[in-house]
């Protein structure tokens, strides 16, 4: 019986693996539903490192598997197996084709990268610092005073970091402002143009989203795993995100930054409406806002942690019974 050419087999299995690769990896539920602009492009690179993945699983387990079989010890045989040491080309081929496929990925990474905005345009947008007292004195005198952070040339400004939006995004104004402010241990959001401040982010599907992130404290991570968005709130630096939101839902909004002993409560979530729900949302907050005044805090430094914590419970999923153990 004659025997398949080496090369023929090579072949078949690698047609085999890719196919394999390929089929997995555009049919798996690993990934949340996608929900804004950015989400298929960084889906798009997870598919492709994970079609690799399986490939690369395929052939290493699969070799093994063959060897094991095919030169397993025969039942007699107790002879040593025959002095085969080194093969240079065998060598040289498992050391390139990794290091294309890290260039490759590598370059696939940062044009995602710079799609989504990671890179500023030829006309980075230009903010002021943030100039708030971090020391705990004082956060805020009144809901409507949240941290904020305005964009203007004023000296002692600097740059901005974070996801820009696309190319075309940031270079021109977005649809909608939102300053986030993240604290111990809770999100607030504010709505400089419509003097309106939320636990919750609600924003209007289709729009063009711009977050301005700030810290009051200590370093915290704002992620939206259906957004597949995440940026770090940094005391003392400006932070954005900017995005579009594709799909009207609810979703998590999750501290991803180790900040504290009640980390895993800083929750909150982001509300896609339909424009028209946008905006009555946003007319009946900024009515009950006007008539209530209410205040978050004068000095939290002279709060317990629990009256600090009180006014956001609900949006930051903390119970009677937490607070309660904070409080001791």
């Amino acid at each position: 019986m004659q025997q398949i050419p080496a090369s023929l087999l090579t072949l078949v299995a690698g047609a085999f693996v890719t196919i394999v690769g390929i089929w997995v990896s555009q049919t798996h539920n690993l990934l949340p539903v996608q929900a804004s602009e950015q989400a298929p492009l960084v889906d798009n690179f997870f598919n492709v490192m994970f079609a690799i993945a399986i490939a690369l699983f395929l052939i290493v387990e699969g070799t093994i598997l063959f060897f094991a079989i095919q030169f397993r010890q025969r039942k007699g045989d107790n002879t040593d197996g025959p002095p085969i040491e080194g093969n240079v080309p065998l060598e040289i081929f498992w050391t390139a084709i990794p290091t294309l496929i890290v260039f490759g990925l590598g370059i696939y990474s940062v044009d995602v990268y710079k799609q989504m905005g990671g890179f500023p345009s030829s006309s980075p947008a230009i903010v002021e610092a943030d100039r708030h007292d971090h020391s705990g004195s004082v956060i805020a005198a009144s809901i409507s005073e949240a941290p904020t952070i305005s964009a203007d040339t004023a000296p002692g400004v600097t740059q901005k970091i974070g996801i820009k939006g696309s190319p075309a995004q940031q270079n021109k104004a977005a649809d909608v402002t939102v300053d986030v402010t993240g604290m111990q241990f809770a999100w607030i959001f504010s709505y400089p143009q419509d003097n309106v401040t939320s636990g919750e982010l609600h924003v209007p599907v289709g729009a063009d989203v711009q977050l301005n992130i700030a810290a009051t404290d200590v370093i915290h991570s704002f992620w939206v795993p259906q957004f597949r968005l995440k940026q770090d709130a940094i005391p003392g630096m400006a932070t954005e995100l900017r995005f579009v939101a594709t799909k009207p839902g609810t979703y998590p909004v999750v501290c991803t930054e180790l900040c504290g002993a009640y980390h895993g409560a800083m929750r909150s979530k982001v509300i896609v409406h339909t424009p028209d729900e946008y905006q009555s949302w946003l007319q009946e907050n900024r009515i009950a806002q006007q008539e209530s005044n209410g205040t978050v805090a004068v000095n939290p430094a002279e709060l317990s942690s629990s009256e600090y914590l009180t006014p956001y419970s609900s949006d930051i999923g903390i119970n009677s019974a937490v607070l309660a153990q904070i409080q001791k």
